[in-house]
């Protein structure tokens, strides 16, 4: 394991040895807060001392922003635009820095977290591009001729999990600014440390007040945002249960809401598929980000035409892994974020094994972290397992007959976030996943998201989408004017 101190020393994004870090930054000033301990997942030891500021540190940040509201509202598209090019710019420029920080804070192997600084950046570039679109409409009848323009929605409360500390905040602060809006960051107080380094890389091309950012207590700060009369919109990325509870309190005050929660993503392979296709692609959707994604392969149904050969080489696959420590290059699976996180996903996977499941696990490292081991769980009976969003590095597969009874029982979950397809048949997949209750599917690929499309769920899986053009029109509210002739 890399000597922690000495990376701190060398990283300007992670605080020294012996200091706390501030519970806020608001229009440029650190905010002190009640010190927290942050662990390193890959240790288990302290990694930083982090502040938590309270309820009257958010309302404060929500107003302050509301002052700023209308100056970056008048703002010219051209001039929001090229101020998020730069902001894309300073993130690609700070890559290192900020994937290792990333790496510490939550465990994610460090190429995938210099990965996620890039991806963080074509947000960025991407919301820039739309910021200048033309957004306005024009219609005329015989008696009268309209004009539909959009205005900036206002003030926007942005609530974040751990899983993606940097991409996830990106994804709604671009397009939230792209449309005129100041933006309040509800950081996770799980991975606090990259939202206070994002505010910190952003200032410089912003105006004061436009973004600021809140650590604490999530449900302290979440229902201070939410129920401040300074916010206009929220958007809100976690479970679908504390979602629910987020739209309830905005419903009061009749504030929007937008919602990427909680999903069981289905990962059918079909009679038609490519097996070697199918398992690459697997490999990718279920253990990217140490499995923990929204849109991770839960639930793997595979046709018995290819079952015994695919779960034997499934088997050899993730047998093989190699878990350890997020910055050594040979590590495939780093740890989770928690140790709670590693008990609830052994619990899982012990009580399918006691239920009858065949259950193989890929070798341990010997290491004081958070670590679980990847999993193959070949599901025989009704084990909770299935039922559960497992996020993390398990495997859950069974085999299948009856591909319309597999769609029913999909669609029976209500958790329509993410899915994929796995057919050599191109009108099959075609077929099959316009049948799928679900938001985004991928056909024969296992990462099928991008900026520049619509990212969101369907039932329990939320409202409102974030990406693509959509995502900047959600901070906007249309103005129509009707002119007699």
């Amino acid at each position: 394991m890399t000597d922690t101190v000495a990376a701190t020393d060398l990283n300007p994004f992670l605080p020294r040895p012996g200091t706390a870090t501030a519970g806020a930054r608001i229009g440029g000033v650190d905010v002190a807060g009640e010190p927290h301990d942050l662990p390193e997942p890959a240790t288990g030891e302290v990694l930083a001392v982090t502040g938590w500021v309270d309820a009257d540190v958010a309302r404060d940040a929500a107003a302050r922003a509301r002052g700023a509201a209308a100056g970056w509202a008048a703002t010219p598209p051209r001039e929001r635009a090229a101020a998020l090019r730069r902001i894309a710019d300073s993130l690609r420029e700070q890559q290192d820095d900020l994937g290792a920080l990333i790496a510490a804070e939550s465990g994610k192997r460090l190429e995938e977290a210099r990965g996620e600084v890039g991806f963080s950046a074509q947000y960025f570039d991407w919301f820039a591009d739309a910021a200048t679109m033309p957004r306005d409409e024009g219609f005329v009848t015989a008696l009268r001729r309209f004009t539909v323009t959009r205005r900036p929605v206002g003030v926007v409360a942005a609530i974040s999990p751990w899983n993606f500390p940097l991409s996830i905040p990106a994804r709604k602060v671009a397009a939230a600014l792209a449309a005129g809006c100041p933006v309040v960051q509800k950081a996770s107080e799980l991975t606090p440390l990259t939202s206070l380094a994002f505010t910190r890389l952003c200032e410089p091309h912003l105006p004061a007040d436009v973004l600021s950012v809140v650590v604490g207590d999530g449900e302290v700060l979440t229902t201070a945002l939410v129920d401040s009369p300074d916010v206009n919109a929220v958007t809100f990325t976690g479970s679908t249960r504390v979602g629910s509870a987020v739209a309830q309190r905005a419903m009061r005050s009749l504030t929007r809401v937008t919602l990427e929660l909680g999903g069981k993503a289905p990962f059918i392979v079909t009679e038609d598929a490519d097996p070697q296709v199918a398992l690459d692609a697997l490999m990718v959707a279920k253990f990217r980000n140490n499995g923990a994604s929204c849109i991770a392969a839960n639930n793997v149904f595979v046709h018995e035409a290819h079952y015994p050969d695919f779960i034997e080489a499934l088997r050899a696959r993730i047998s093989g892994l190699a878990t350890g420590d997020p910055t050594d290059p040979g590590t495939d699976v780093g740890p989770m974020l928690r140790r709670s996180h590693v008990e609830r996903l052994d619990h899982l996977v012990e009580t399918a094994e006691s239920d009858g499941c065949r259950v193989d696990r890929a070798p341990l490292p010997d290491s004081p972290g958070f670590f679980v081991a990847p999993a193959l769980v070949e599901v025989t009976s009704d084990t909770v397992l299935w039922n559960e969003e497992i996020f993390g590095p398990v495997c859950a597969v069974r085999p299948y007959t009856d591909e319309g009874a597999v769609v029913a029982e999909v669609n029976s979950w209500r958790t329509g976030l993410g899915g994929y397809v796995m057919s050599a048949d191109a009108e099959h997949a075609a077929q099959l996943s316009a049948r799928l209750a679900i938001g985004i599917v991928g056909i024969n690929n296992g990462a099928p998201n991008t900026p520049e499309v619509p990212f969101g769920g369907i039932g329990n899986a939320g409202i409102g989408r974030e990406g693509g053009l959509v995502g900047m029109l959600e901070f906007t509210e249309q103005h129509t004017v009707s002119y007699g002739r």
